[in-house]
């Protein structure tokens, strides 16, 4: 991956274009591994709320249908 404006702002610095494109694909990739890792988390809280969810839900149910 390679972030277009990250290149042309090393361009615009004067660096050489092969560091240029290795730096803005470096950053890219630390951007993409920032986000996933954001991501997942995200996903995880998800998951565990949804579990949370479905244990009440059955949690209810069993307590509608057994007479206590």
């Amino acid at each position: 991956m390679l972030n277009y404006d990250v290149f042309e702002a090393f361009k615009s610095a004067g660096v050489p274009d092969e560091k240029a494109r290795k730096a803005a694909e470096a950053l890219s990739g630390a951007m993409f591994v920032e986000e996933l890792t954001e991501l997942k988390s995200v996903v995880k809280l998800h998951t565990w709320m949804i579990g949370a969810v479905f244990a009440l839900n059955v949690a209810i149910l069993v307590r509608l249908l057994i007479p206590a």
